[in-house]
């Protein structure tokens, strides 16, 4: 067996067919986050569209990326052709709810022709063998996960991910499995991480551990909002495979290894704060305004039941709030960057936000108290 397999591309120089416009609509929304619009490469601008049997198939692609959606259609000629994503997106979405819209393309000529009502529109369009081939690598391990255990993974983890393009490696989520028998998702930008888990389902015993890109997470996690059920995950060894629906995502892998994340999860931070999450978060809002600084610092004290938290404008001026908390541990001084500190309330969906903290110069350990099974480490920082 090959180690991969490339998706046949069904090519010809003309097609009929005629489709509902909300399933179309639907389709060509899922495509427009994989599509590069700026790409210097104009095919990579297109979506091919492949009319046979009784589907429409529609593909996108970025090199990275590739997303294929199949809808039903009624065909009358088969064939196939790229158009430009977002400007058929465009069109079609306003195009009158309920309308049914018709796609026909004769010869060679190298136009698309779009009929709905007394509406019609013709499009440029490139060769359907010119659109890179999606190779589908033969997979090592399959398994289900259900809908709302993978968004909740990606959502408590995904706001850590990096940015930093030099250490690619952290431009993601770190998927494994672990001893205890939980799928793990972690994100860490090297000043906090996020970590989250759930059951592992039995088929993902054996799965390797993997690095998912950020435009793979966030474009998944638009696919997997509209629906209710398991989505299939697939793995080779560069590749991860989301089936939702009648939708597939391919995506390359993140190649490099993920650093040892358990180091920087301290231990010993034995003082606990209680504070309600709501409160918490809009002192915190309310105090950061006042920081002038792009990092947003904003101190915090905590000395028996009393949280002061402090920020200071460089050209003059102050904010100072304080709430009630439970707290039994010595007095304390540290300092944050307001919106890591905000992201995470975000998180919580518990009235009360556990703080684990230890001395003064330690990463802080947030968790949910109502949800063992995530926790948040922040970096503390000079104010």
């Amino acid at each position: 067996m090959s180690a991969a397999e490339t998706l046949p591309i069904f090519t010809s120089g003309s097609f009929h067919l005629t489709v509902d416009r909300t399933a179309l609509l639907k389709a060509l929304a899922h495509c427009q986050g994989v599509v590069e619009r700026r790409n210097t490469v104009p095919i990579l601008s297109h979506v091919l569209l492949e009319a046979w049997g009784e589907t429409l198939k529609i593909i996108a692609t970025d090199l990275e990326i590739s997303l294929v959606e199949t809808i039903p259609a009624l065909i009358v000629a088969e064939g196939s052709t790229t158009i430009s994503a977002s400007l058929l997106f465009d069109i079609v979405r306003k195009l009158p709810e309920g309308a049914e819209i018709e796609l026909k393309m004769d010869g060679e000529g190298g136009s698309l022709n779009l009929l709905s009502g007394r509406s019609s529109y013709d499009f440029a369009c490139l060769p359907s063998g010119d659109f890179p081939p999606i190779t589908e690598e033969v997979e090592t391990s399959t398994f289900k996960l259900h809908a709302a255990e993978l968004s909740r993974l990606i959502d408590r983890t995904r706001f850590s991910m990096s940015t930093e393009e030099t250490r690619y490696y952290l431009n993601g989520i770190f998927f494994h499995p672990t001893e205890a028998g939980s799928l793990r998702a972690v994100a860490t930008d090297g000043l906090r991480l996020a970590q989250a888990q759930v059951e592992l389902p039995p088929e993902a015993a054996t799965m390797p551990s993997v690095i998912i890109s950020r435009k793979t997470i966030n474009e998944i996690r638009k696919l997997i909002d509209e629906v209710a059920d398991e989505i299939t995950i697939s793995l080779s060894e560069t590749q991860v495979k989301f089936t939702v629906g009648s939708c597939v995502l391919f995506s390359r892998l993140i190649e490099g290894k993920y650093p040892d994340y358990e180091r920087v999860i301290p231990v010993g931070n034995d003082n606990i704060l209680e504070i309600s999450v709501k409160a918490f978060a809009d002192a915190i809002d309310r105090v950061a305004t006042m920081s002038t600084d792009k990092l947003r610092p904003v101190k915090m004290r905590i000395e028996g039941g009393i949280l002061s938290l402090s920020a200071h404008r460089q050209e003059g001026g102050q904010a100072l709030e304080e709430l009630e908390v439970h707290y039994t541990g010595a007095p304390v001084d540290f300092g944050f960057n307001a919106r890591f500190v905000l992201d995470v309330t975000q998180q919580i969906e518990s009235p009360t936000l556990q703080f684990l903290i230890g001395e003064e110069t330690q990463a802080v350990i947030a968790k949910d108290a109502a949800d063992a099974s995530a926790l948040y480490v922040l970096m503390p920082m000079r104010v």
